[in-house]
């Protein structure tokens, strides 16, 4: 099942989209945590089976994030070797954790603004889990994936200068405004199947610049929810971005980072497609 959010930026109002493609209404106030943690997916496919949900005029909506926003988002960095190669860093012995701001997420569609005094705006496919329960301490991988919702594809933008350049932590490079697109749906983790088998790519201004796939992962989708849960209470409607694979401006001497007018385009293998548009903060 996808499950998406649809409208003005602000005014999102949250839809399924049926088998045929079309929208319907779902009749819950908002896809988000407390939509998960109360079985709105359970809800929201029983009354689509009954043929309950009223269909929405979907031509010139916006496409919104397919969740509200999280309490936080989780990332994992340099969880594909070949990343970790084109970095220069070596392969790491446990998930490497960072926070991203919750507010830099934004729409599938929306404009990523490159920061002010930035030169090293770069971009990052990754597999996005959203959190359906409460964890702690998850004892197995099995208990990991019984707390997955769904999964997404999130552009895990990143500022390389920030980042890295100018001291401290991660999250300064990664919590500009406009950092997270995500979407275009939530797809439930039934549909998805095995998260650890999904095809994915970006391109730049037309130019195929990303290639991998998620059965790359150093640390796969149940070991960083269960690993996770160790050092922090993962609550339904979190984001964890799981990693991206080789294919960034960073890893590429000569490579251009992204300038307003340039056109990424992303997609993960049945998780639809994004396209974002560069502008200037």
């Amino acid at each position: 099942m996808k499950l998406l959010r649809v409208g003005p930026v602000g005014q999102e109002r949250p839809v399924v989209m049926d088998d045929a493609g079309n929208l319907r209404d779902i009749g819950e106030p908002e896809i988000d945590g407390a939509f998960l943690a109360s079985g709105g997916v359970a809800r929201v496919r029983e009354a689509l089976e009954r043929g309950d949900l009223p269909v929405v005029e979907s031509e010139g909506l916006r496409i919104g994030a397919p969740i509200a926003r999280p309490g936080k988002i989780v990332c994992i960095g340099l969880n594909f070797s070949d990343h970790a190669a084109e970095s220069g860093a070596a392969v790491p012995a446990e998930p490497v954790v960072f926070m991203k701001a919750a507010n830099t997420m934004v729409g599938p569609y929306d404009e990523v603004l490159v920061p002010r005094g930035s030169v090293k705006t770069d971009w990052e496919v990754e597999l996005a889990i959203v959190i359906g329960q409460e964890a702690r301490y998850l004892g197995s991988r099995e208990e990991a994936l019984g707390v997955v919702a769904g999964y997404a594809i999130s552009n895990d933008v990143s500022e390389r200068e920030f980042q890295l350049e100018r001291g401290g932590q991660w999250d300064k490079g990664k919590s500009c405004e406009t950092f997270n697109p995500m979407g275009p749906w939530l797809v439930t983790a039934d549909e998805v199947g095995d998260p650890q088998n999904l095809a994915m790519r970006l391109w730049v201004n037309g130019e195929l610049r990303q290639d991998g796939d998620t059965k790359n992962m150093i640390f796969d989708v149940a070991e960083v929810v269960r690993y996770l849960s160790q050092f922090m209470v993962l609550e339904p409607g979190d984001v964890i971005n799981t990693g991206t694979p080789a294919g960034v401006a960073m890893g590429m001497p000569g490579q251009p980072y992204l300038r307003a007018g340039d056109v990424v385009e992303l997609e993960i293998e049945g998780l639809g497609r994004q396209r974002q548009t560069v502008g200037q903060a």
